[in-house]
């Protein structure tokens, strides 16, 4: 079906119609060879509560965004590449059925769809887009995933310290490395993990000393690496450039006076001209 609708006139007018619901906000979607696949609505289980997301698959990407205006207007955009994304069934709570987690090194979360039959299609279809990128490109499955955020009402007290009670005025905070929900005290460390973000970010306690240890393990790895190359240049001995008075003396008894060291016709400022 891709290759029928590849390059198509009515792939394209689908496309751009995409485009136009996200408006100038929106990146261009368009691109040689990109299919849309299709497209539905998915509930994501956001932090806050869980709210009606509009996803769109296409061979290649899955895009997905708010809703304004349904089929007319879609805002906050986000890009999955498709090569990044692992899935894993989830069993079903109190409030979402259907549920299913997307996993990717820089965001982790979960959808319900509105059927099992709907989430069976929607599995299905993105584990085909994926089997065929990875053996298009060559790539191994991505094992490197962001952690899920918990949803904020998932509890009352941090999951850390189990001590701190949240409330209108004790704010509730996620760790970027486990996604627990915690409290000031327990996540006042940041940390660089370039995978996620340029800049240093939140984590909780247990986690940055983990991380600090992680960091600690690749810094004695690399100076092992390193330990035979200084171990070469400290037994280094040079065999020339620091020759002694002597040496020249013997040098100039061995060589004969009328040596010819430079035989080029060139004379020597002219090395520098």
């Amino acid at each position: 079906m891709v290759d029928r609708l590849a390059n198509t006139e009515i792939n394209s007018q689908r496309i751009a119609a995409v485009e136009n619901c996200f408006g100038a906000s929106g990146q261009p979607l368009a691109l040689p060879g990109r299919v849309l696949l299709g497209e539905g609505i998915l509930t994501k289980e956001c932090r806050k509560k869980p709210k009606p997301r509009i996803f769109f698959l296409f061979n290649d990407i899955l895009v997905y965004g708010s809703i304004v205006i349904n089929k007319r207007k879609y805002n906050s955009q986000h890009i999955i590449p498709l090569e990044d994304v692992t899935l894993e069934t989830l069993p079903d709570t109190l409030q979402m059925k259907n549920r299913w987690m997307i996993k990717t090194s820089k965001k982790s979360f979960v959808v319900s769809a509105a059927s099992l039959t709907e989430r069976k299609e929607w599995i299905s279809h993105l584990e085909e887009c994926i089997r065929h990128l990875l053996m298009k490109t060559g790539r191994q499955p991505s094992t490197e995933h962001a952690a899920p955020w918990i949803p904020d009402k998932a509890t009352d007290i941090c999951m850390r310290c189990t001590q701190t009670k949240f409330s209108t005025l004790t704010r509730r905070h996620h760790c970027r490395k486990c996604g627990f929900v915690v409290c000031a005290d327990c996540s006042r460390q940041r940390f660089l993990m370039p995978r996620l973000s340029p800049k240093p970010l939140r984590v909780c306690n247990l986690c940055y000393r983990q991380l600090l240890a992680e960091k600690k393990k690749e810094a004695e790895a690399d100076l092992r690496q390193m330990e035979p190359i200084c171990s070469a240049i400290r037994s280094y001995e040079p065999s020339s450039g620091d020759d002694s008075d002597n040496s020249d003396d013997d040098k100039a008894n061995r060589w004969p006076a009328d040596t010819e060291f430079y035989t080029s016709p060139v004379s020597w400022s002219s090395f520098h001209s």
